[in-house]
């Protein structure tokens, strides 16, 4: 199967690297600029470019992984070419691509990724989702080949799950931030809370989050709260922070 690869950035140089193990032919790399393409095509033995209207016609797959609020606009130029086309997006939904190719779809791997820090693809769930039969056919091959794990979920649902892992992940990481902030501050290494980390997210690979929920908020500790909260009184920005999750805490939503 021969495939075009249209971006350059973390997503497109981890699943790039992933598809190349994987035994498939990586035919042609494109990105806006072009040394970005020429960088990734190197490492994937391809051919690079940064133009759309040279985009090769013949492939089986094409997969657009860039921002957001450029697919439509890139999908736009992939009118002509046979084969199917797939976004790498969690919140983009598949009509994107509506009246503009015959067979299209979503490859979206479910993880976060930076191209300094290699991660076992096998382990990443992979979402996908098609407009027919030879689009879901294309996607589930590739996917099983590359991921361990492989489910079918529509445009809703894979939002709501990214939605999820901005909570999980990107919210967590600035948590970490302000952590590392406020440690920072007082003289303190960010390595005393590496453990802390470690082990509750070690925990909830075992236990569901609610259940793994320590510290003064789930014992409404008001006393050690309202210290934290006397700490944080010149930094109105991570009292307000503070007050919101300790209250969601204490009273979560309920649930649907």
């Amino acid at each position: 199967m021969k495939i075009v690869i249209l971006g350059s950035g973390n997503v497109a140089t981890i699943l790039g690297k992933a598809l190349v193990d994987a035994g498939y032919d990586i035919v042609q790399v494109w990105s806006r600029k072009f040394e970005n393409a020429k960088i990734l095509a190197g490492y994937l033995d391809s051919d690079a470019t940064d133009d759309l209207t040279q985009i090769r016609p013949d492939a089986d797959l094409y997969l657009i992984s860039v921002t957001d609020d450029a697919i439509s606009s890139i999908s736009n130029h992939l009118g002509s070419v046979k084969g199917v086309i797939a976004h790498t997006s969690g919140s983009t939904s598949i009509d994107v691509f509506s009246g503009k190719c015959a067979h299209y779809g979503v490859f979206y791997p479910f993880q976060t990724f930076s191209k300094e820090k290699p991660v076992p693809f096998k382990e990443i769930p992979v979402l996908i989702e098609a407009i027919d039969q030879t689009a879901l056919s294309t996607l589930k091959e590739v996917a099983h080949s590359v991921s361990d794990t492989v489910k079918e979920y529509n445009s809703a649902q894979r939002t709501q799950l990214h939605i999820a892992g901005v909570f999980a992940s990107n919210f967590t990481n600035h948590l970490y931030s302000i952590a590392e902030r406020l440690l920072t501050e007082s003289q303190m290494d960010f390595d005393l809370l590496r453990p802390l980390i470690l082990e509750t997210a070690t925990k909830v690979q075992r236990l569901l989050p609610e259940a793994a929920q320590t510290g003064p908020a789930i014992r409404n500790d008001r006393n050690t709260m309202a210290v934290h909260q006397k700490q944080l009184a010149n930094q109105p920005d991570l009292l307000a922070i503070y007050k919101l999750l300790s209250d969601h805490i204490i009273t979560p939503l309920p649930r649907k």
